[in-house]
Parts: C-alpha cells; sequence; structure tokens
C-alpha cells in the first residue's frame, strides 16, 4: 500500500512536470501545478485500491495516471493568441 502511495505520487509529479515544462503557456501558475498531480494521482490510487481491493497494481497505476492527467487538464488554459489585428470596419455601416 505505501509503495503503491508513493508510486503514485511520483507519477503524478512526473506528469506535472512534464505538463510545465512541455506547456509554459498553458500552465502560468506552475506550483499549483506540481501541487495538483501528485494530489490528483494519489486521490486516483487510493479510490482505485479502495474499489478493486489489494493485488490489482497495474491497474491502481494506470488510474493514477489517468486521474492525474485528467485532472491536470481542468487546469490548462487555451494558448493565447500572439497576434491580434483589430477587426475590420464596414463600409457604409453607421455606428453608435
Amino acid at each position: 500500500m505505501i509503495l503503491e502511495a508513493l508510486g503514485a505520487v511520483l507519477i503524478g509529479f512526473a506528469i506535472a512536470l512534464s505538463a510545465t515544462r512541455w506547456l509554459p503557456d498553458r500552465f502560468p501558475a506552475r506550483t499549483l501545478t506540481l501541487a495538483t498531480g501528485p494530489v490528483a494521482a494519489l486521490l486516483g490510487a487510493l479510490l482505485t485500491r479502495s474499489i478493486l481491493g489489494p493485488g490489482h497494481p497495474v491497474q491502481v497505476t494506470v488510474a493514477a495516471i489517468a486521474v492525474g492527467a485528467a485532472l491536470l487538464s481542468v487546469l490548462a488554459r487555451p494558448p493565447r493568441r500572439r497576434l491580434r489585428r483589430p477587426a475590420p470596419t464596414l463600409k457604409g455601416h453607421r455606428t453608435a
């Protein structure tokens, strides 16, 4: 149980670290991302272990990865547009 929990925390930290490294503009709050990953993976592992019971380490690991990635995706922001152009004005259209 302790090794599964520690493994889930390490997996969550690895997912969070890779998310902040590969997509830094989508995860601006690095500390929040690095804290959410391990907690989410641990939650997924503990929830799966409580449902399936002991003796299913592969399923617990897969659930830790899935829940960690899913909860990190909640923190992701859409990419910023670098190039912004003003909208063209309509000719012959009156504006108030």
